[in-house]
This record gives structure tokens, C-alpha cells and sequence, in this order.
């Protein structure tokens, strides 16, 4: 399961699980769907919040433990067969495609990303509310580990010499290029990564492209290559869920997941491209 259209959620009557995956609690008290709960990206979808967080190990947002995040989705009243829906206010890439991807590796295929986000609620006429949702939380779910690929910074050190292998940085060109660098100590990329930005994969209308249009810009990307000889990182491991949505609306499931991404790999005195000091 990927995505749901504002539309179809509007006229849907069965039971769903909605997750409001906003950053900060503030938007969520303002005003959320009916029925949604806050999943925050800092405190439920990494270890950000955590006393001794380094991004110098796992990035600005690595992943909490599989235990740890599987007692928050019992928490949220999630179980086996609870249908998910997760929404953000930026077309999925801050942070409902982090939760899609981290809740279809804890092995719960029953989520969706709201294609458009809260605005696309908004203009098919769902309306906000204060209200609390109603809430029964579950045991943790019944999983103890990742199910997705993922990659750690030395085994991207070694795809990214290989060349039947190729790594995506779905950071703005800007960033890629190392023209700015608004969120880590040093600009650039990793040497041997490839650039195609995360809103690549919306239209004009910030909803998904069409899964023959998507699944053609990648093909193109991949020259040949099959998903799986994808890795895809972005600045923390955030983005990069939109991409690996992207890829899976298209038909190209597979691709790895490299959490830490730039944030890490900045910080590791691994080689950085253009070369430059790191001064983290």
C-alpha cells in the first residue's frame, strides 16, 4: 500500500488509523484531522530527542530500536490488521514517508501516505479539529527487527566505488552541489553519489506524479540497474522515505535506505566531494 487521495480518505467509512506526522506538537493543536494522532519525528520516528544523541552516529534522525518503535505503535493503537494513514503538510516528505517507510519495515503493510498532504484534505473538504482523538491503546506490535534494506556509512564507502551499484542524494541541487548547507557542519556530498531532489517525484499540484511517469524518471535513473542496486539518502534519513515512496508507486521496490545520510557521513572524516575541511 502506498498512497490514498484526499478524496477516497473523505468518503472512506471503515475504521483508519490517522497520524498527523506534522513537525511539533503546535500545527497538531491548531487544528488536525478528525481523529489523528501527533507522531512526532523527534520523539516517536527517531532518536533525536535522546540525552545522548550524537548525528555523528546515525545521523541528525536515526532510527530508535525496532522494540522501541514497535511499544509506540502499540501505543498509537495500532495492530496487525489496523489500516494506517499518515499525512504532513509538505506532500508526504516531512516526515508521513519516514512513518510509511519505518512502519512497512516493522512489517506492517497497511499504511498510506495522504497523496497532497493536509492541504489536499483541506481542499476536498475535510475540516479540522481540537478534538482529542479516541485512543485504545494495543500491546507492541508483534515485530523485533527491520524488515527494509538498510545501509550503515561503511558499506556506503563501498557501494559508492562500485559501479553496478549506484547511490541517490535526493537533497536540493543546491545542497548537493555544496552551494549551501542549512542544517549540517560542512556542505557537499558524498563522492560518487548521484542527485535527483525528493520533489522531483511531485507534480505541479504537489501530489505524487503518475506511477508511469515516476517509474520512467527512474528507470532512467537506474540505466539499466535493478531497484535493489539502489541506495538512497537525503540530509538525515527523512526525505529519502519519499524517495523509496516514489520508487515503490512506481513498481521499483527494493532500493536501500542509508538513515544517517550527509548528516553522518559529514561528521565520519569519511571523503566528502567538493573536498573540504570537516570541521564537525
Amino acid at each position: 500500500m502506498t498512497l490514498i487521495s484526499a478524496s477516497d480518505l473523505r468518503a472512506c467509512h471503515h475504521e483508519i488509523r490517522l497520524l498527523d506526522v506534522r513537525q511539533g506538537a503546535s500545527g497538531y493543536a491548531a487544528g488536525h484531522l478528525p481523529g489523528a494522532l501527533h507522531a512526532d519525528l523527534n520523539r516517536h520516528l527517531s532518536m533525536a530527542s535522546a540525552p545522548d544523541h550524537d548525528p555523528a552516529r546515525g545521523g541528525r534522525h536515526p532510527l530508535p530500536p525496532p522494540a522501541r518503535f514497535a511499544a509506540q505503535v502499540g501505543a498509537w493503537g495500532i495492530g496487525p490488521d489496523t489500516e494506517v494513514v499518515a499525512y504532513d503538510a509538505s506532500g508526504g516528505s516531512n516526515a508521513a514517508a519516514r512513518l510509511w517507510w519505518m512502519l512497512q519495515a516493522l512489517g506492517h503493510g497497511r499504511v498510506r501516505v495522504l497523496d497532497g498532504g493536509l492541504q489536499a484534505a483541506l481542499e476536498a473538504g475535510l475540516a479540522l479539529t481540537l478534538d482529542p482523538a479516541d485512543l485504545e491503546p494495543a500491546p507492541p506490535y508483534p515485530a523485533d527487527r527491520w524488515q527494509l534494506p538498510q545501509v550503515d556509512a561503511e558499506r556506503v564507502d563501498l557501494l559508492r566505488r562500485d559501479p553496478s551499484r549506484k547511490l541517490l542524494d535526493v537533497r536540493s541541487p543546491e545542497r548537493w552541489r555544496g552551494d549551501s548547507e542549512p542544517f549540517d557542519p560542512v556542505a557537499g556530498h558524498i563522492p560518487g553519489s548521484l542527485n535527483l531532489a525528493w520533489n522531483e517525484n511531485l507534480g505541479p499540484d504537489g501530489r505524487f506524479k503518475a506511477p508511469q511517469d515516476l517509474r520512467a524518471q527512474y528507470e532512467a535513473l537506474l540505466g539499466g540497474l535493478p531497484p535493489d542496486r539502489l541506495t538512497v539518502h537525503c540530509g538525515s534519513g527523512v526525505t529519502a522515505c519519499h524517495t523509496l515512496l516514489a520508487l515503490e508507486v512506481a513498481g521499483l521496490a527494493g532500493a536501500a535506505l542509508y538513515v544517517g545520510s550527509w548528516s553522518e557521513w559529514c561528521r565520519s572524516g569519511r571523503e566528502l566531494s567538493p573536498a573540504q575541511e570537516n570541521r564537525a
